[in-house]
């Protein structure tokens, strides 16, 4: 398999390789010469046709800024995104072509939609930007807008302050879809949600990623959601990958220690269950200055001498399963990688 992705047969729909976004801090004459923090640093990992592959993850960690960096909304700092067997940003596949085939809704229903614009508008602006022409887009704006769950009799006419938090989030994934892309982004798309509109608008993308075949990269600080919507999942730390695999792999038989604690972390109904100690202590570091070695190793209760000397790989642990830790590197020179030497003999 690649340490990327799985599904090492199948080619990815989305491979991002070397993704980093470093933010520059003002420092010195001209705001040269500064820090700089590490938001992004140096990421892989495919996404494949159909799938939703979940983000988790810390605030922090750099899963949003990820979201963006893919969609190019902001320029990244080195790395590179194929699509579609093309890359992304040449002749081969132009930034205009790429944005009508991978699309985000965000967390923010209200701050994403113009409150200028009538709810018809806002939904038909992608495909007029495009060339679509006016009568068409109204129609399918009105066609999405039924998709969605709101009746356009009601709701085309009226703007984004009339509206309830979960049909402006309807409307915004309206109006992603108008587009037809292949890829959506969804942002923490419904963490601001109520708990019973949140369930809702999750079975609502079921149905649409059926009836529209969409891949999905979704994006959420909620593991049981996150358990709940995707097939694949990748863990973020501080910039980094830390772990990715099956969904059912990852919470039943996660590898990495942070990921461990993260599932730990999930609330249970279950009085039997109960948390009685953190599963993970202390604050995130500074990604101004990160931790040498592993990122993580500050906060490790498995931490030794060699994590803060050496950066682990992301690397095979098992059939689509990779995670970056030196528990689970042969030779790593961690104590505990020689059980997993003999443990593969």
């Amino acid at each position: 398999m690649s340490v990327a992705g799985s599904k090492s047969a199948v080619a990815p729909l989305l491979s991002v390789r070397g993704l980093t976004k470093h933010f520059a801090l003002s420092h010195g004459l001209f705001g040269r010469g500064g820090a700089v923090v590490r938001a992004v640093d140096g990421i892989d990992f495919d996404v494949f046709a159909g799938e939703t592959l979940g983000i988790v993850g810390e605030s922090g960690c750099g899963k949003s800024t990820a979201a963006r960096l893919i969609m190019h909304l902001i320029a990244p700092t080195a790395g590179t995104l194929t699509f579609g067997g093309a890359t992304v940003g040449t002749k081969d596949l132009p930034f205009r072509s790429y944005h009508r085939q991978v699309q985000l809704v965000f967390q923010d229903s209200y701050s994403s939609l113009n409150p200028r614009l009538t709810i018809e508008t806002s939904v038909a602006f992608g495909p007029r930007v495009h060339g679509t022409p006016l009568r068409e887009a109204i129609a399918r704006a009105h066609d999405l807008l039924v998709r969605v769950g709101l009746d356009p009799a009601r709701f085309a006419a009226r703007y984004p302050h009339e509206l309830s938090g979960g049909q402006r989030q309807r409307v915004n994934i309206a109006r992603a879809l108008a587009l037809e892309p292949r890829v959506l982004i969804l942002d923490e798309a419904v963490s601001a949600l109520d708990k019973s509109i949140e369930a809702q608008v999750l079975n609502l993308l079921l149905d649409l990623k059926e009836a529209f075949g969409l891949t999905y990269i979704f994006i959420s600080h909620d593991l049981n959601v996150v358990r709940f919507m995707s097939d694949r999942v990748m863990v973020m730390y501080l910039g980094k990958v830390a772990e990715v695999g099956p969904s059912e792999t990852v919470f039943g038989d996660a590898r990495h220690p942070y990921t461990r604690a993260l599932v730990r972390s999930m609330p249970s109904m279950d009085p039997d269950h109960r948390t009685k100690s953190p599963p993970i202590t202390g604050d995130l570091p500074n990604p101004i200055n990160p931790p040498s070695g592993c990122r993580f190793h500050t906060r490790c209760e498995f931490a030794e001498r060699v994590c803060a000397e050496r950066e682990p790989l992301l690397a095979s642990v098992a059939a689509e399963h990779a995670t970056a830790c030196l528990m689970n590197e042969p030779g790593s020179g961690h104590s505990r990688s020689a059980q997993v030497a003999r443990a593969a003999e």
